[in-house]
């Protein structure tokens, strides 16, 4: 038997998310998959803090494009794909809900410890699927099953470049220690606008969910540029002002850098939108959102 488990998309709540504010996530129909009757010839980092020199054979070519990461939460997945075929292969076949319970602490702990902190939003996507509301409060965490706004719009446009999640997450900290008034007033911001955006979310107010979204924009574009991270590009940056004039938002998807941007509005985005990405160098990758979670896949019937 062999386990699938899914990439995300943080829609919003980046950053903040790790002092306590609301982080949305989606996952992506997207997978990686396990076999825990075959061994692998190489481990992540992840795999490695969970089960030591020995783990499954996996694949995430999926999540991956021309052998770089696309910024879908590659070494999440693996390593709930991973445990839960360790799991399947021990146990025998399992419910979805069952299997969740059975990787997802375990699977928090290994991403923290292989990646130095992190909230464990793409776990949480990555073992549960469906989108959430997410919340990190020191060692625990709390997941909120929530429905997509059926009138709002995602695209999702991929760079050919790949951000690295510890390294933003490096020089963001390194504010805190250099000025931590500074950081405490920019992640509050952020924080806030998270807030607002799962209020909106929730009342499935698209109109308030893109302005609350556009400022987080703001708020990561001034914590990108105190820490010297590189949160959000110019290429971002010009994109959302031109979306904001179709009442539409553009952001980085998740720690930021480059590698994702999302797009959300009440109606797709316009011709000329599409074409400027184009011009800035992303395209679209085409995704399906509130994904199944970690899942076992039976053999086929010969």
């Amino acid at each position: 038997m062999k386990a699938l488990a899914p990439g995300k998309l943080v829609l919003s709540g980046a950053y903040s998310v790790l002092d306590g504010a609301p982080a949305i996530v989606t996952a992506v129909d997207r997978y990686a998959e396990a076999d825990g009757a075959r061994q692998a010839e190489w481990l992540t980092p992840e795999v490695r803090a969970a089960l030591g020199d020995r783990g499954p054979w996996f694949r995430s070519d999926a999540l991956r494009a021309g052998g770089r990461k696309l910024g879908l939460g590659s070494s999440a997945a693996v390593l709930v794909a991973s445990l839960a075929a360790v799991e399947l292969e021990r146990r025998g076949p399992l419910s979805d809900r069952a299997l969740a319970q059975a990787v997802y602490e375990r699977a928090l702990s290994a991403h923290r410890r292989a990646q130095g902190g992190g909230s464990g939003v793409d776990v949480a996507a990555s073992t549960f699927g469906g989108t959430l509301a997410f919340y990190r409060d020191a060692d625990t965490t709390r997941v909120v099953p929530l429905e997509l706004p059926g009138d709002l719009f995602i695209e999702v446009w991929v760079s050919g470049v790949s951000a690295s999640t510890p390294e933003l997450l490096s020089r963001v900290g390194g504010l805190r220690d250099r000025d931590p008034v500074l950081h405490a007033e920019l992640i509050g911001a952020q924080a806030r606008a998270a807030e607002q955006a799962l209020a909106a979310f929730g009342r499935r107010d698209v109109t308030a969910l893109v302005r609350a979204l556009a400022r987080q924009l703001e708020c990561l574009g001034r914590l990108g540029d105190a820490s010297g991270a590189g949160i959000v590009t110019s290429g971002c940056r010009e994109l959302c002002a031109r979306a904001e004039q179709q009442d539409a938002a553009v952001i980085p998807s998740g720690a930021g850098g480059g590698d994702l941007l999302l797009f959300f509005g009440a109606r797709p985005a316009s011709a000329e939108l599409v074409a400027r990405a184009l011009d800035t160098g992303h395209e679209r990758l085409e995704l399906g959102l509130g994904a199944r979670g970690v899942h076992c896949e039976m053999p086929s019937a010969q």
